[in-house]
């Protein structure tokens, strides 16, 4: 029985070693379908591969054809910038040939005192006529359309650089329509380019405020006025001024007394005290943008300003010089921070010819508000 098992046994072994070699037949095809597999699937990932590459492509043109939108948009801007330039334009013209309805209202005013058939009559006769003759023909009120001053306040993100841009535009075609005097010099060579730009002009102050519109204001401050301005530093020993608000007092009333009617008065005075030189001569000038009836908010200055004017009005120096009542139509005097060993007055001076003005300009850039 143990010989059959064995004989048994052997077959057994073949039977093992059988299947060993199906094996191996099998697994050569087996490894040839595998090939033919990745044959297979690498060709259509190539394909898909190529067909995304495709749409990309596509999606590329697509991004291109967006070119017309961006081309609107500048359309826009295009037009809200000549809104712009037109809303400037204006502002030039109604400075320079309308007086502000509060600086004509103290004129009149001054008129009324004065006594009948004087000389100093006669001139703000003479100044009234003027007036009323330049809005109607819209022509400047003074052949010396002055220094052009523009004051801007603007939100947070205001673009500067680009509105310099246009007000210096509106200036040469303000110039160029005859509302402005070809008034800019180069101080070296003397030479004027006839189109009221270069460094210096317009003088142009930004100031950002908290509000979401554009206030712009101008100001145009002619050559005789700008000539009889005046800056102190005290103490003074010829006038017997002292560091405080009498020495103050007297340096005031000693420029108006100085300038008499070479300033082409009756004028007002924009007065700054403290300061260093330069900023006490800005701050003078802003003055001058605050409204003639209005009330400063400081008691001492307001009541200054009001004992400048009255003092200043019994001079006797009058219109232009003629003698009269009227020698100084307002007084406005703020003050600036200054070092100790500094104390600086310093005054501007306005003529009767006071051309100041401003407007709220709306979202397209059109004039919104008149500010005066």
């Amino acid at each position: 029985m143990k010989a059959k098992n064995a004989k048994v046994k052997k077959p057994a072994s073949k039977a093992k070693v059988a299947p060993k070699k199906t094996n191996k037949k099998v697994a050569k095809p087996a490894a040839t379908k595998k090939v033919a597999a990745k044959k297979v699937v690498k060709a259509p990932a190539k394909a898909v591969a190529k067909k995304v590459a495709t749409k990309k492509v596509v999606a590329k043109k697509t991004v291109t054809k967006k070119a017309p939108v961006k081309t609107a948009t500048k359309v826009v801007n295009t037009n809200s910038q000549k809104t712009l330039e037109a809303s400037l334009l204006e502002l030039i013209r109604v400075t320079s040939t309308v007086i502000p309805d509060d600086v004509q209202k103290v004129i009149l005013e001054a008129l009324e005192r004065e006594e009948k058939n004087t000389t100093a009559e006669y001139a703000m006769n003479i100044i009234k006529a003027n007036i009323d003759l330049a809005k109607k023909k819209s022509q400047p009120l003074c052949q010396d359309t002055g220094t052009i001053l523009f004051y801007v306040s603007h939100p947070v993100g205001f673009e500067q650089s680009k509105f310099t841009k246009l007000i210096e535009k509106a200036v040469v075609e303000a110039t160029k329509k005859g509302y402005l005097r070809q008034n800019s010099v180069d101080s070296i060579t003397g030479q004027n380019s006839g189109l009221n730009i270069g460094p210096g002009h317009p003088s142009i102050h930004y100031h950002e405020h908290a509000k979401n519109t554009v206030e712009v204001k101008l100001m145009l401050k002619g050559g005789g006025c700008e000539n009889v301005g005046a800056q102190y530093s005290l103490p003074n020993t010829a006038l017997g001024a002292g560091r405080d608000l009498d020495g103050v007092r007297k340096v005031i009333l000693d420029a108006v007394y100085k300038a008499q009617g070479k300033g082409c008065g009756p004028g007002v005075l924009g007065v700054c005290i403290g300061g260093d030189r330069g900023a006490g001569y800005i701050e003078s000038k802003e003055q001058l943008l605050r409204k003639l009836g209005d009330t400063n908010s400081m008691k001492v200055l307001a009541d200054l300003e009001k004992e400048i004017v009255e003092t200043s009005n019994k001079l006797g120096i009058g219109p232009m010089g003629f003698g009269g009542k009227t020698t100084l139509l307002g007084c406005k005097i703020s003050a600036l921070n200054r070092l100790p060993a500094s104390f600086f007055v310093s005054i501007s001076y306005m003529c009767w010819a006071f051309r100041r003005q401003g407007v709220e300009l709306a979202a397209n850039n059109e004039i919104k508000k008149w500010l005066y």
